[in-house]
């Protein structure tokens, strides 16, 4: 996918430049946004004592901004600074992918994968301000099932006590897609072998009631909305 220069744009470093199909690079703050709103999970680096550390976790984006939750208790959340700037934070690298398809080549060296992908780097500092902390958290729950956060307990005090909150501002920022089909060799486009491309999608299944459900308790409408 050519980097289309239209709409917003994150400026691009050193660091968000690939060094192998550059022309896959894309900096448009739209296809950023789509990319990490679809995604429910994202991974997390940083160095911890010299040596780098990945962690899966689930996420937010609130305009130009990420969010990431997890226990007081956890390393990334001790390491990050608070957002007043006294403390320095933590310099992470946060990654997002979808895989749309599996693609089969002729040649073993040409099968690849269909993708869309994210990398963030910055400084996380923790969210220490009530409304905001709040607003975040509210954010987590709404993004894997729009509206839940209304439909739902929120955290009470001794919950809110152990749970941190991260912001990572938008700002090196990339996206690298690939799209389209099979990349043979001209040599290679008579032998005898499948080629072509499996999509994959995602889609959720009839919904599973817990056990102790409340008698008479229906489907709410902000979960038969993700059903389709």
């Amino acid at each position: 996918m050519e980097n289309a220069m239209q709409g917003a744009q994150y400026t691009p470093t050193e660091r968000t430049v690939p060094t192998r199909s550059a022309q896959r690079a894309s900096y448009d703050k739209d296809v950023v946004h789509s990319i990490l709103d679809e995604g429910w999970v994202c991974h997390l680096g940083f160095v911890r004592d010299g040596a780098p550390i990945v962690l899966p976790t689930i996420y937010a984006r609130v305009g130009e901004r990420l969010y990431l939750h997890g226990s007081t208790g956890s390393r990334p959340m001790r390491m990050a600074g608070a957002t007043d700037g006294e403390e320095p934070g933590t310099r992470v690298c946060v990654t997002v992918t979808h895989v749309d398809g599996v693609v089969l080549a002729r040649s073993a060296f040409h099968h690849s994968v269909n993708y869309r992908s994210v990398v963030v780097l910055g400084t996380a500092y923790q969210v220490t301000d009530p409304e905001e902390r709040s607003a975040a958290l509210d954010a987590l729950v709404d993004h894997v099932v729009p509206g839940r956060s209304r439909e739902c307990r929120p955290a009470d005090r001794k919950e809110l006590a152990a749970t941190a909150v991260v912001r990572l501002d938008l700002t090196e920022v990339s996206a690298k897609i690939r799209t389209g089909g099979v990349n043979d060799e001209p040599e290679d486009l008579a032998l005898p072998h499948w080629a072509g491309v499996l999509p994959l999608r995602k889609g959720y299944e009839a919904p599973l009631p817990d056990a102790l459900l409340a008698p008479g308790t229906e489907v709410p409408p902000h979960i038969a909305a993700v059903l389709g």
